[in-house]
C-alpha cells in the first residue's frame, strides 16, 4: 500500500550511492512508490539541488562517497548541502561505515535516521513509509530548532532573537554585523533562511574577501563564453543560481567598488547581465550581508559606496560579541562539550568552580569560533577528565596589552604568542588579530588619558590627527572624546 502525496504525485526519493548495483536494487525495489532519481556523488548532487526540479521529500544517502569512499567526509558535507537547499528533506543514512560513530555525526548534522548496510529493501519501505506519515512541522519547527541554535539569556542574546524574529520574512536586504566568529553565516543560514517561507529554496554563501578582483563579477553574475581570458564556456553566476533562495555576501566590505556598483543595481532594480552579455537577466534572491568592519568609516574612506551601504543596512542586526554575554559563556561551554563530545564519542571534561569562574570571566576575543575551538581541544585532550584553572588558563590566549608589555625591545612573548596561536587555531585571519592589537591600545591609551585624544596620542607616538583617523577606521566616534 502507498502513500498518497498531497498534490496527486509520488513522492520524490534520492538514492545517492557510488555503488550502481545498490543504486539499481533499491530504485527497483521502491520505484513503484516513489519518484525516483539516482545520484553518484556530491557535485551531481549539488547540481540537481541548484536546478529547478522538484526538492526530495527523501533522501536515501550512502556516506561513503567519491572522491574518497572509504571515508565519510563526503557524505557527511552532502547531508549540509541537502539540508541548506530544502530543510524539510529526510535523511537516510546508508552506510558500512562504523555504526556508532557515523550514526552519531549523522543525526548531529541533521540526518532522520541511520541504517547499516546491507539494508533490506521492504524494510527501508516500511521506514520510508513511517517517515511520510510524520507530520511536518514546516516553520514552526524550524524556527524552534533554530532558536535552539540561539544559545543564551543574556540581554544581547535576546535582543538578537526579538530582531531575527521581526525580519525572517522580509524581501529587503538584511545586514548583520559583528566581529570576526560571532556566526554570522549561521545566522543567516540558521535563521534567516531556514525559519523563512524561502527554507525549501536554495542557500549560497559567498566570501567576497575570498575572490580575485577580476572574478568577483562573473562569479556574481556569471558570463558568457570568451567574455575574459579562460572562460572557456559560459557559466551562471551566484545570483541565477540562487534564484527564489537566499544570498549570503559575507565579509561585503571587501567587494571592489566597480562590482560594488553592479550590485547597487541589482537591488535598485532587480537587474543583472553575465559579463559579456547585454540581455538584462532578473534576480530574486533575497539579499543578506555580513561585515566584521564598520561600514560607515569605509564609505568616510572613501573604500565603500554610501548608496549601497543605505541600500544593505534598511534592517541591520547586530551580533554580539561574547565579551557582552555574560554567563551565556557557560551555557554555550555546557552546549558544546555535550554536542561535540556525542559527536566525537568522547565524554565531556568538566572544569572546577574556580575554572568555570575563569571560563565566565574569559573575553573570548575570537568569540563564538574561538570557544568552539577550545572545548575541541579540551575534548581532544582531556575528555572525561575535570580541569583546575592552571590547566584552563593554557588554553586561553593572553591579553593582547599585557602580553606584549615589553614592547617592540622585547618581541619574544608575541612571537611566542603567535607560534601557539598558528598552531592551535583553526583558522587565522591576520588583519583581524592586527586590528584587535591596534583597538586594545588605542582604548588602553583613551582610558590612561580619561578620554583625551591629544593626550592619547601622545602616549601612541602619533599625531592627533592620525589617531582619530584611527579612531574612525576602528568605528569609534572620536567626536564624542
Amino acid at each position: 500500500m502507498s502513500l498518497a502525496h498531497p498534490s496527486g504525485r509520488r513522492p520524490v526519493l534520492w538514492i545517492i550511492d557510488d555503488d550502481a548495483l545498490i543504486a539499481d536494487t533499491l530504485s527497483y525495489a521502491l520505484g513503484d512508490e516513489f519518484e525516483i532519481t539516482t545520484l553518484a556523488d556530491r557535485p551531481a548532487c549539488v547540481r540537481q539541488l541548484r536546478s529547478p526540479c522538484p526538492r526530495p521529500e527523501l533522501v536515501l544517502l550512502d556516506l561513503g562517497l567519491p572522491p574518497s569512499p572509504h571515508q565519510p567526509d563526503e557524505g557527511y558535507a552532502l547531508i549540509a548541502d541537502l539540508l541548506a537547499h530544502a530543510p524539510d528533506t529526510r535523511i537516510v543514512v546508508l552506510s558500512g561505515q562504523d555504526q556508532n560513530i557515523a550514526a552519531r555525526h549523522a543525526r548531529a548534522l541533521g540526518a532522520t535516521e541511520f541504517v547499516a548496510k546491507p539494508a533490506d529493501p521492504q524494510s527501508l519501505r516500511s521506514l520510508l513509509q513511517s517517515l511520510l506519515a510524520t507530520p511536518d512541522t514546516g516553520g514552526a519547527g524550524a524556527r524552534a530548532a533554530i532558536d535552539a541554535v540561539l544559545i543564551g539569556n543574556s540581554e544581547a542574546m535576546r535582543r538578537l532573537r526579538s530582531h531575527l524574529s521581526l525580519y525572517t520574512d522580509t524581501t529587503l536586504p538584511v545586514l548583520l554585523q559583528g566581529e570576526s566568529g560571532t556566526g554570522k553565516e549561521i545566522v543567516a543560514q540558521q535563521y534567516l533562511h531556514r525559519a523563512s517561507v524561502r527554507r525549501d529554496k536554495p542557500f549560497l554563501a559567498l566570501n567576497c574577501a575570498a575572490i580575485s578582483p577580476h572574478l568577483v563579477e562573473p562569479t556574481l553574475f556569471g558570463s558568457v563564453k570568451g567574455a575574459y581570458t579562460g572562460a572557456e564556456r559560459a557559466q551562471t553566476g551566484y545570483f541565477e543560481d540562487a534564484g527564489d533562495g537566499t544570498l549570503f555576501l559575507d565579509e561585503i566590505g571587501e567587494l571592489p567598488l566597480e562590482a560594488q556598483a553592479k550590485l547597487l543595481r541589482v537591488l535598485e532594480n532587480g537587474e543583472y547581465q553575465r559579463v559579456g552579455e547585454t540581455r538584462p537577466r532578473h534576480a530574486r534572491a533575497r539579499i543578506v550581508a555580513a561585515t566584521n568592519r564598520d561600514l560607515r568609516a569605509e564609505v568616510r574612506a572613501g573604500r565603500f559606496r554610501l548608496d549601497l551601504y543605505h541600500r544593505l543596512s534598511v534592517f541591520t542586526i547586530e551580533l554580539p560579541p561574547l565579551r557582552d554575554m555574560g554567563d551565556d559563556r557557560l551555557l554555550l561551554l555546557d552546549h558544546f562539550s555535550q554536542r561535540l563530545g556525542d559527536e566525537m564519542g568522547r565524554e565531556p571534561f568538566h572544569l572546577t568552580p574556580e575554572a568555570r569562574r575563569l571560563w565566565r570571566d574569559y573575553a573570548f576575543p575570537g568569540n563564538v569560533r574561538e570557544l568552539r575551538n577550545i572545548v575541541l581541544r579540551l575534548l581532544t585532550k582531556s575528555a572525561g577528565r575535570t580541569l583546575d584553572v592552571s590547566q584552563l588558563a593554557e588554553e586561553f590566549d593572553a591579553d593582547p596589552v599585557s602580553s606584549a608589555e615589553g614592547g617592540p625591545s622585547s618581541p619574544t612573548v608575541p612571537s611566542q604568542e603567535a607560534l601557539r596561536h598558528l598552531q592551535s587555531a583553526h583558522q587565522v585571519y591576520l588583519d583581524d588579530i592586527l586590528r584587535t592589537w591596534e583597538r586594545a591600545y588605542v582604548e588602553a591609551a583613551l582610558k590612561l588619558a580619561q578620554g583625551n585624544v591629544s593626550q592619547a596620542a601622545r602616549l601612541l607616538g602619533m599625531q592627533r590627527t592620525t589617531l582619530y583617523h584611527r579612531l574612525a577606521t576602528l568605528g569609534r566616534d572620536a567626536d564624542t572624546r
